[in-house]
């Protein structure tokens, strides 16, 4: 019986699971959390992780793990913790056949052909056809990846693309632009500055600088702007609370929400031109689930859509949201099988 290693590792915590392939498909065997800080030594905590989940039974033969940075060349270091690490170097102390390192983000793309219904939802109904996907991802940033069909399935190309200009369409999105880069003090804006969980809070603060009245969100906007300048973890969640007063009917939130939404839109065509993702477009981040009904309304898909003489094209690119909290771990299980070869 094949057993497969799969982790997802961030700067707060780690997850590792093992997983073995039954008719084909991927069974998890053991989950386990751990608090990534606690550990000077990465292979020391997988190590630990081994002996628990396979004591007396078979170890892992191959393993992926989705990594929070850029992986190059096999290695990465991650920006919050002492950990250098190398792809070789780690399977060789977990008595790995093969170990392969993936950015977090763009391990996704290798799980998004195996989702289950539960994992997923549709956005919009289109015309899926061989050919590349890609996966957006609004959250606290903005990931982006679109995965390229090779002779041994997919092959995940991560992306910067998030950091590229913000390109206004319309006055009121140039009037937000132009505020926003003087209150960040910011020389250009990118797109994740607005396309993103915290760019949603950005946008209220705009809005309420506009109305220049008072608002029952006023002191929430200022202390989480104040905390977001200063990096502090501890702040209101002004996004969350912006989508909480918009479904209870707030003029001022809900036309935040919608421009947040239109320019998300904007930027999921985009990406869908650039890529032509003719197999899919997938809406990931924590916005996905949180906000799935309103990226199925109009306010999301008419600027999506709205590309001109390509608009044909878009209209037949499935829309779908990644739902599942832990498709990374899934996904980077999806790519240890694929290193079986």
């Amino acid at each position: 019986m094949t057993t497969l290693l799969a982790g997802d590792i961030g700067g707060t915590k780690t997850l590792l699971a093992t997983y073995r392939l039954e008719g084909g498909q991927l069974v998890q065997l053991r989950c386990e959390r751990f608090v990534s800080a606690a550990w000077d030594d990465f292979s020391a905590l997988v190590r630990c992780f081994l002996a628990g989940a396979h004591a007396g039974s078979e170890p892992p033969s191959h393993g992926c793990l989705a990594i929070a940075g850029p992986v190059q060349d096999g290695r990465v270091r991650l920006t919050n913790l002492p950990w250098h690490l190398d792809e070789l170097e780690l399977a060789a102390a977990c008595g790995l056949q093969r170990l392969e390192l993936v950015n977090d983000f763009a391990v996704l793309i290798y799980g998004l052909p195996h989702l289950g219904e539960s994992q997923q939802a549709l956005v919009r109904q289109g015309v899926p056809q061989p050919g590349p996907l890609a996966i957006l991802g609004a959250g606290t940033g903005l990931g982006v990846a679109i995965g390229v069909p090779g002779p041994r399935g997919l092959i995940a190309l991560a992306s910067e693309a998030a950091h590229g200009e913000f390109a206004p369409r319309l006055e009121r999105e140039w009037r937000l632009k132009q505020w926003l880069q003087q209150d960040l003090g910011l020389e250009r804006l990118s797109i994740e500055r607005i396309v993103s969980g915290t760019g949603l809070g950005h946008v209220f603060r705009w809005f309420l600088h506009e109305a220049a009245s008072g608002h029952g969100l006023t002191q929430a906007a200022a202390a989480w702007a104040l905390a977001e300048r200063r990096g502090d973890a501890e702040r209101p969640d002004l996004p969350a609370l912006v989508a909480i007063a918009a479904a209870e009917g707030d003029p001022l939130a809900a036309a935040a929400l919608d421009l947040w939404l239109a320019a998300y839109g904007s930027v999921a065509g985009d990406l869908a031109l650039q890529s032509l993702c003719r197999g899919g477009l997938w809406l990931g981040g924590g916005t996905a689930a949180k906000l799935l009904n309103q990226l199925r309304s109009q306010a999301f898909l008419a600027p999506f859509a709205a590309k001109g003489r390509l608009t044909p094209v878009l209209e037949q690119i499935p829309l779908r949201a990644l739902i599942d909290p832990e498709a990374g771990l899934f996904s980077a299980a999806c790519r240890a099988r694929m290193l079986l070869g």
